[in-house]
């Protein structure tokens, strides 16, 4: 009998990881130490609880989170499978009774024959095989055996991400294209500026200064505790605490204007907001250095003060919270191996995806290429053509120097090749959607028979 395979982390990803294994015929052992070893920001006992909002995501079928979650029918996800048999009415989203799921995915957990739940902390990374899913809020012990492995470069804790919206979202007739001092790659310029009246900024101040902060969980007051004491790193001050040291304190930081002149009056404007190009297609823009802890829909309403950002589309919100991750692009393979020792997989937060069904899917993939990987099999690396595809090849082979999470979103899909360039959202949106599918279902055919 061969030894257990272990799964660290009973999470969102560990346990479709444990799952997946256990449904190929292998045995599992999985730790998750809760609730012996609390993290501070979970409140139960259950597998796969989820912390934050109730909702996974757009079931549209055109929308990035709703292509996700066809793949992982596909591809048999038990943890899919509860959420939608737990499902709250929700309108287009997937939104659950989180009590009732996380009960139900535990209660699948312990029945399957194959699987055995030992709540206890693994400290180190085990010798056998093993996938590590420990999440944004692995142990203190368990991230410095990961440190040790990987070198502590390439771990992260602390977690600063700015905004980032859809460029065909930004209204330029308002925004321009320029770099500072006109410097650039090419003649218009490798930013988009949003440019501010002496009024429009400190309207803008105002409103920072006053909108709703998310409040910290007892595992994220060092942030604040640092910014209170001056200890914090500089480059990741949220905007809203910069606006607090004096009206124009970003005037001089992250909205400084200098080197640039506003097209529409000729004049340096009084202050700016830059977004800088964020994907490689360059359908997605982040707006440098605006990392914040504001309630998302403070954020949405605040930021669409910018001018030219009246109506932008949000594909992510910024965000400030621990969140442990290694550098996946230096350390794991899309298959989620780590590229020295096959043997180790890494699946969820930890290898810089974010949202729910990300951590679903990167813990199905990593089951999956487990038991691969157990029966003398090749691990599968999905088409970047596909979502889930994509967002491992993304968190493998982003820049490293400004790796930052992830999630499930058209921008990180390659280019569609399409004959009318001007078609609307919903209809890029069904075109990504249907060769998404049609790409899964031809490699699936060409890899499993």
């Amino acid at each position: 009998m061969t030894q257990p395979i272990l799964v660290i982390g009973g999470g969102l990803a560990g346990s479709e990881a444990a799952w997946q294994i256990a449904q190929n015929g292998f045995n599992v052992k999985l730790y998750e130490m809760r609730p012996a070893n609390q993290t501070g920001a979970h409140i139960g006992s259950d597998l796969a609880e989820l912390v934050c909002s109730n909702s996974l995501g757009s079931n549209l079928p055109d929308r990035a989170s709703g292509v996700l979650k066809n793949e992982l029918r596909t591809l048999n996800s038990m943890l899919l499978e509860a959420a939608e048999a737990t499902a709250l009415p929700a309108g287009a989203a997937l939104a659950v009774d989180r009590d009732a799921f996380a009960r139900m995915v535990t209660e699948r957990i312990e029945s399957h024959p194959n699987i055995e739940i030992i709540h206890a902390e693994m400290k180190e990374i085990p010798s056998s095989p093993v996938i590590l899913a420990s999440g944004p809020l692995t142990s203190e012990s368990l991230s410095q055996s990961i440190a040790k492995l990987s070198g502590e470069e390439h771990l992260f804790f602390f977690d600063a991400i700015s905004p980032i919206v859809r460029v065909d979202s930004i209204n330029m007739e308002i925004a321009f294209r320029a770099s500072r001092y006109g410097k650039g790659e090419q003649d218009e310029g490798d930013y988009i500026n949003c440019a501010f009246s002496k009024e429009q900024y400190y309207d803008f101040v105002n409103a920072l200064k006053a909108a709703e902060r998310i409040e910290l969980r007892s595992f994220e007051e060092a942030i604040l505790s640092g910014v209170k004491a001056g200890q914090f790193f500089e480059g990741c001050l949220p905007v809203e605490i910069i606006a607090e040291r004096g009206e124009d304190s970003l005037a001089f930081g992250p909205m400084r204007p200098v080197g640039l002149r506003d097209p529409q009056t000729g004049k340096r404007p009084y202050a700016v907001v830059q977004l800088r190009q964020d994907n490689l297609a360059g359908s997605l823009y982040n707006i440098v250095g605006f990392q914040t802890n504001l309630k998302f829909p403070e954020q949405r309403r605040i930021l669409r003060m910018i001018p030219g950002l009246e109506n932008t589309e949000f594909e992510r919100y910024g965000q400030m919270h621990r969140n442990t991750f290694v550098a996946s692009p230096k350390l794991l393979r899309p298959t989620l191996q780590h590229k020295i020792r096959d043997d180790l997989f890494f699946a969820g937060q930890i290898t810089g995806v974010e949202g729910y069904m990300g951590n679903i899917a990167t813990g199905l993939l990593a089951g999956i290429n487990m038991a691969r990987l157990m029966q003398n099999k090749t691990p599968l690396t999905l088409p970047n053509e596909t979502m889930l595809g994509a967002l491992c090849h993304y968190v493998t082979h982003a820049d490293l120097k400004d790796f930052q999470p992830m999630k499930a979103n058209f921008g990180i899909l390659p280019p569609l090749e399409l004959e009318n360039k001007k078609i609307g959202k919903r209809e890029r949106g069904q075109a990504y959607a249907e060769r998404a599918a049609k790409t899964l279902e031809t490699y699936l055919h060409e890899t499993l028979n």
